[in-house]
């Protein structure tokens, strides 16, 4: 399993621990020591664990919104969860492309969930795709967010046009 599976694993058993204790564990080292990864795995599982609990109001209102006829506190713990961990990626990850934070979930959700978990989660996430206003594909360089093209990041940012993926048809 990659370092970054491995990690969005984690901090996905650290919510679901965090949902069924009813908060957080009173030491971050208390979770390391009863999930011990690599170091690799910890340094990106953490800022995920990080992010997720600052912006869970906003990602509980998202997943409100999509999921209309459910409270959240009815959707299964895991599907929760899987769902808070794609969305927080997808709206606050920028260096991660959304369709990979949709893939990773989709996964973790037919591993960890129920029998529908997969296709309820896709369902989802999806919706949350549509309306953001970033490419889906690809993944918002530091300094890029907020332009439209890579030629108006170019634009803002010459120093970093040399770091610009080229069109090889374009060079000839």
């Amino acid at each position: 399993m990659g370092r970054r599976r491995e990690a969005r694993q984690a901090a996905l058993q650290y919510h679901f621990w965090r949902d069924l204790q009813r908060g957080a564990p009173e030491r971050m080292d208390d979770f390391w020591e009863f999930l011990p990864v690599k170091p690799r795995v910890r340094e990106f599982a953490q800022p995920l664990i990080d992010g997720m609990n600052a912006h869970l109001p906003e990602i509980d209102e998202r997943i409100r919104r999509y999921t209309q006829n459910y409270e959240v506190r009815r959707i299964s713990a895991v599907d929760r969860n899987v769902l808070r961990l794609a969305i927080y990626e997808m709206l606050f990850r920028e260096d991660i492309p959304p369709v990979v934070s949709i893939n990773e979930a989709i996964e973790l959700a037919k591993k960890f969930g129920g029998p529908e978990s997969g296709r309820f989660v896709n369902g989802i996430l999806d919706r949350v795709k549509d309306e953001l206003k970033r490419p889906a594909r690809e993944a918002v360089r530091p300094g890029t967010a907020g332009a439209s093209s890579p030629s108006e990041a170019r634009e803002r940012h010459p120093e970093r046009s040399e770091a610009e993926p080229r069109d090889p048809a374009k060079l000839s």
